[in-house]
């Protein structure tokens, strides 16, 4: 279901800037450098805006799980760029064993490669959300058609394969420009990134990863981790695998109880527009 979008106080004053611009040049023609510089100013700002994937300057953005979470002292742990035929499968049976829920950001492409995994996520008692179709690092530079046929193919991939539609959407590495809320708003997603996360793709030391995801972990706390793309130990194995065990071990201690995203929408203990 599609929902309304409302241009964030940044994109507001983005606006308001390129209308004085304009308004600028043809009142005083003599001052369109100075309004060429002011909007050059403001497309620098917010292409850097789009490269970091906590803010909120370019709209709503869930980065922590809402008050009603906290209180019940819930947690998301989310894993990202699968399905992968090999690491995937073995933290499933990880995540059985522990009994802990998970949200797993797929790629629409890789799900139909492997659409027995995704099948088996969601068997499992799991959640899949949205990670687009082709997860192209050039994903922040794309205008808004080519961002919506992205997001879309994805969507109705997963949700053909499980049978469920994904309900968040997460880009590449959680970089986005201003035209993806928009798209968002109209296929009735919401985006999700992250409180904490491990940069366990390109770290394989088991401690150092651990440390990152659980150094002041409270409830309340989404983390990223990837169960595809995942870099390697010195003994060659996947570093999320011997993270797992240690971090659920930290969750136990800490009395933490992870749950998916999608539960904690549909136990209305979050607003997905109005994200902290």
């Amino acid at each position: 279901m599609s929902r309304d979008w409302k241009p964030s106080a940044t994109l507001q004053a983005s606006f308001a800037l390129h209308g004085l611009a304009a308004l600028g040049v043809v009142v005083q023609p003599g001052l369109w450098p100075l309004s060429l510089g002011g909007v050059a100013a403001n497309h620098l700002a917010l292409t850097v805006a789009g490269l970091l994937p906590r803010t909120r300057l370019l709209g709503p953005n869930l980065t922590r799980l809402s008050q009603a979470c906290m209180s019940r002292r819930e947690i998301a742990l989310t894993l990202d760029d699968g399905p992968d035929p090999e690491v995937t499968p073995l933290v499933l049976d990880m995540l059985d064993t522990a009994q802990v829920k998970a949200t797993f950001f797929c790629i629409g492409w890789r799900a139909r490669l492997y659409p027995d995994i995704c099948r088996q996520i969601v068997a499992r008692g799991h959640r899949i959300e949205n990670h687009g179709d082709a997860h192209s690092w050039a994903f922040s530079t794309w205008g808004p058609r080519r961002i919506k046929a992205d997001i879309s193919a994805a969507q109705a991939t997963l949700s053909d394969i499980t049978g469920q539609s994904p309900l968040f959407f997460r880009p590449t590495a959680g970089l986005r420009n201003p035209f993806l809320e928009p798209v968002l708003c109209e296929l009735g997603l919401h985006l999700a990134t992250w409180t904490r996360r491990g940069f366990d793709t390109r770290e394989g030391r088991v401690d150092v990863v651990l440390q990152r995801l659980k150094k002041t972990l409270t409830a309340g706390d989404i983390l990223l981790m990837h169960d595809g793309n995942s870099a390697r130990t010195a003994e060659g194995n996947p570093v999320i695998l011997s993270v797992l065990p240690a971090l659920f071990e930290t969750f136990s201690s800490l009395h933490l109880v992870p749950v998916s995203l999608a539960h904690a929408l549909y136990e209305n203990a979050i607003a997905p527009t109005s994200c902290r």
